[in-house]
């Protein structure tokens, strides 16, 4: 029998009343293992006014019992982290290592909620002038929402949801439909914890349940992941509804290694940050641009590598990268690499027949990697989300720095060099939101904030870590004058001495 995945309303799961599902399929096998109730209107209504009643007195909680249900959820997610994962590979694909690290990620931005108290606190000034002290403090903004991609589906809910509650926010998550069983696990170890019903709700659905909640008078804020055309509309149309809006948009993450640097370390680091989640994430490096002469022996060296790795099902342990999320998307990832060739590039590795026995109708592919690749190709403009990595050539650092500047994407990007002055430089010089030096996948720890720029962010805020904080709350400054009790009319003693 066919699994049912419905929604999560008020504390509960809630049966899907419009009538309308999506299929959820296992990318292993390409079987449909999985229903998703799709959300009508009256339903995301159901879920953003259980969140609106539940906001009347979580608003109103302390820090204290908001963080200890942090706590208590943390250490569930923490005893579940295998349980959560399983469900990631069955319908995601990713290998069950990648689908634990990711849960391990979210953990972070956990722990960072726990303790949002310090970053909680006000700022006061006294005496700014006789009798008159001024304080800020920031408030909770109401009902949020989230919109999450496929690629993490319990790592960017985490991102978005612990921050929001923790600042004493309810939430409405919409999480993508392709992979909507971990959302549900974590709405149940939430309400293990002792979160109150409304607090955390989901919906599922299509692009119904998204631009309700993107039009929802009641919805304060909207944070989203996904691709940048999508990134462009949600922040477009939520804020032209009066919505606080964080926009997370596509990438084409570039790596830069200059000729002095360790060919090697480079390699490892091209291939690890290329392939890993089979190139199904935002920060993965889609480019290498090398430098100078080594351009021959660092393709080599990335193809030697990117050939030894072992693709098969997410839930074999010898598997170290999985297919693709679906069928359709399988077959547009190989439509760049099939094209290469008529727009210029050196096909080195083409993954695109690539099976694995027992398992022919899954979503696969090979890996992939083109040398030689023209910046107006196609492969190099699109965000492909896949296993292929391209390779361009440069003759100086300065050429290598305009090429990534002139992407309209601003993500990640790396430098890999032994040379500290050349570094310095980058990390001052390059347009992009997250800098690694001699690190692949820059991905900030859980109290710096993640965010692009250009087109890979839409809105002012990054997200987790202080922006996190900021997005999900208000500033409000409070001006106080209080008379001195001595200075109170005659009859009323309140203790003060008249000669002081």
């Amino acid at each position: 029998m066919t699994k049912i995945v419905n929604h999560w309303i008020g504390g509960k799961t809630v049966d899907g009343a419009s009538g309308t599902y999506g299929p959820v399929t296992d990318p292993a096998t390409g079987a449909v293992t999985t229903k998703v109730a799709f959300a009508s209107v009256d339903e995301v209504d159901a879920a953003v006014q259980a969140a609106k009643e539940a906001y009347v007195t979580w608003g109103q909680s302390s820090l204290a019992q908001r963080t200890n249900i942090l706590f208590k959820f943390r250490a569930l997610l923490d005893a579940n982290r295998d349980a959560i994962a399983e469900l990631i590979t069955a319908e995601h694909g990713k290998v069950h290592s990648d689908a634990l690290g990711e849960v391990a990620r979210g953990l972070e931005i956990v722990d960072l909620a726990c303790g949002i108290n310090v970053q909680l606190k006000g700022e006061l000034s006294t005496q700014v002038a006789s009798r008159v002290d001024v304080a800020s403090i920031r408030q909770p903004l109401g009902v949020v929402a989230g919109i999450t991609p496929f690629n993490f589906p319990a790592m960017v809910p985490m991102w978005m949801f612990p921050m929001a509650i923790a600042c004493g926010n309810t939430f409405v998550l919409k999480p993508s439909e392709k992979d909507p069983s971990a959302s549900m696990k974590l709405a149940e170890l939430l309400a293990e914890a002792g979160l109150p019903d409304g607090v955390f709700n989901v919906v599922h659905g299509d692009k119904v349940a998204v631009d309700r909640l993107l039009e929802h008078p009641d919805v304060k804020a909207i944070s989203f992941v996904g691709s940048t055309p999508i990134a462009r509309y949600i922040h477009t149309t939520a804020s032209a509804n009066h919505k606080r809006v964080q926009a997370l948009g596509g990438a084409k993450n570039h790596m830069l290694v200059l000729p002095d640097a360790d060919l090697d370390a480079a390699a490892d680091a091209a291939v690890s940050a290329a392939y890993g989640s089979a190139g199904e994430r935002c920060m993965a490096i889609s480019a290498v641009v090398a430098v100078g002469a080594i351009g021959d022996e660092l393709v080599e060296k990335i193809r030697e590598r990117a050939e030894k790795i072992k693709i098969g099902p997410g839930n074999d342990p010898t598997s170290e990268m999985g297919p693709l999320i679906t069928k359709a998307h399988r077959d547009k990832v190989a439509s760049y690499v099939k094209g290469a060739p008529a727009q210029y590039a050196k096909v080195v590795l083409d993954g695109t027949d690539f099976t694995v026995e027992g398992y022919e109708d899954g979503h696969w592919i090979g890996i992939s990697l083109l040398d030689k690749v023209p910046p107006g190709s196609d492969a190099y403009r699109d965000e492909i989300f896949g296993p292929v990595l391209c390779v361009l050539r440069v003759d100086t650092y300065e050429q290598g720095v305009e090429l990534i500047n002139n992407s309209p994407f601003g993500n990640g990007t790396a430098i890999f060099t032994r040379d500290g002055g050349a570094a310095r430089r980058f990390q001052l010089e390059i347009e992009a939101g997250m800098v690694g030096v001699n690190v692949p996948i820059p991905v900030p720890v859980g109290y710096h904030s993640f965010g692009g720029w250009k087109d890979s962010l839409f809105g002012d805020h990054h997200i987790y870590g202080n922006d996190g904080t900021h997005f999900y709350t208000r500033g409000k400054v409070v001006t106080t004058r209080w008379p001195d009790p001595a200075d109170a009319p005659a009859g009323v003693d309140l203790g003060f001495p008249r000669n002081h």
